[in-house]
């Protein structure tokens, strides 16, 4: 699969169909975030072209935010639900079969900071994905999680949309 075509061919696509602009950025950024999926979608640089693209056009920010929240909180939360249904055998899927020492690492982090690690690791793109699946294996509870799961959501849509669509210099100014 050519990563680079698919971002600029959805780039394209936003660019003339600006009214489709949140829908995309919420399919983006919830395969971005589903265990397994997330390792096929380049979602990050195409949601930071994006906001470039809300930058330089008439699309309306918050709605490709909020968009991008929700996608990314339903991606997670898939996630610690296959964890949860799957339990321990969750580990003999594709890609944490094969790559046992990541997946210890991010039960590590996750035992240190509980379900606050599901908020910490959004922000770390390789452990992104799999924390909320961890977390799900683990047994941790749906509220905190799912606490943890909306507010870090947010944030990620907003920090990772909002550089190119330059409301850092509208805060500043």
């Amino acid at each position: 699969m050519d990563f680079d075509a698919l971002r600029q061919s959805t780039l394209a696509f936003v660019e003339v169909h600006k009214a489709w602009t949140p829908l995309i950025a919420g399919l983006l950024a919830f395969g971005e975030s589903v265990a397994f999926l997330s390792l096929l979608v380049p979602a990050t640089v195409i949601l930071l072209g994006i906001g470039a693209l809300i930058g330089a056009s008439d699309i309306a920010f918050w709605p490709v935010v909020t968009a991008a929240a929700i996608g990314a909180a339903l991606g997670d939360w898939l996630s610690y639900e296959f964890g949860r249904y799957y339990k321990e055998g969750a580990k003999n899927f594709w890609p944490m079969s094969r790559y046992p020492e990541p997946t210890r690492r991010a039960e590590d982090f996750l035992r240190r900071w509980g379900a606050g690690a599901v908020a910490i690791g959004r922000f770390f793109g390789p452990v992104r994905a799999v924390i909320p699946l961890i977390a799900g294996i683990f047994g941790v509870d749906r509220i905190p999680f799912q606490i943890a799961n909306v507010l870090s959501a947010a944030v990620w849509a907003f920090v990772l949309l909002a550089p190119g669509a330059g409301l850092i210099s509208w805060f500043q100014g």
